[in-house]
């Protein structure tokens, strides 16, 4: 049986390198970790483990990734074609948004908390439309009934609705307003101690920008 090959390199960072491959099957996504430097393969490891798992615990779901494998060096994924949130947004669609969160409302059932929504690159535009989700690298496996596991999925939910008011304002409900408005001291706690932690070890100590998951800038 021939390897897979590289159709295209989608990502390269110190965690590791995403790749569009082709295999007997067909298209699918691998992240490699084999050029991690040393000092980082420990983390990298743990998130793509931990991608790994969540995935696990979502196989058969509609529109979010399938795990292939995880040999600890390498994850494959199934490959889903559309186009980030911000390379198509959905402007006005609010079939998408609707469709979104229940997609989310899916996902939170499974006892899953995705963690990392607030970048628009993490949301698809599917080719006929619908969203999926990617990314699972910093994503909570748990009782979905817990009261830790409902204020992820609360927090979830409310970067979704920050992109609906972004793309779809017009849309936006009263109480949709009204989850905007409620912060949680989860989210306050991040952006006094945790996010410039990962600005300052992103930015000075890797070097790289990922712009909150927006694309490049102008």
């Amino acid at each position: 049986m021939r390897s897979p090959s590289e159709i295209a390199a989608l990502k390269a960072d110190s965690f590791g390198r995403i790749s569009l491959m082709q295999g007997p099957d067909g298209p699918f996504v691998r992240r490699d970790l084999a050029h991690v430097p040393l000092w980082l393969r420990l983390p990298a490891w743990w998130l793509a483990r931990r991608e790994a798992l969540a995935l696990r615990k979502v196989a058969g779901m509609a529109d979010v990734p399938q795990l292939l494998d995880w040999t600890g060096r390498r994850l494959d994924r199934s490959y889903m074609e559309g186009a980030a949130m911000y390379q198509r947004p959905p402007r006005g669609d609010l079939a998408y948004f609707r469709a979104a969160r229940r997609l989310l409302q899916q996902l939170h059932r499974r006892g899953i908390a995705h963690n990392d929504l607030a970048k628009e690159a993490n949301w698809l535009v599917l080719a006929d439309g619908r969203p999926a989700i990617i990314d699972f690298q910093l994503a909570t496996r748990g009782d979905p009934r817990s009261r830790w596991m409902r204020l992820l999925a609360r927090q979830d939910l409310r970067h979704l609705l920050k992109h609906k008011r972004m793309y779809c304002a017009a849309s936006i409900t009263p109480v949709e307003r009204r989850v905007l408005k409620r912060t949680s001291w989860l989210r306050d706690l991040w952006f006094h101690t945790g996010k410039p932690v990962y600005r300052f070890i992103t930015r000075r100590l890797l070097k790289w920008e990922d712009n909150e998951g927006q694309g490049p800038k102008p």
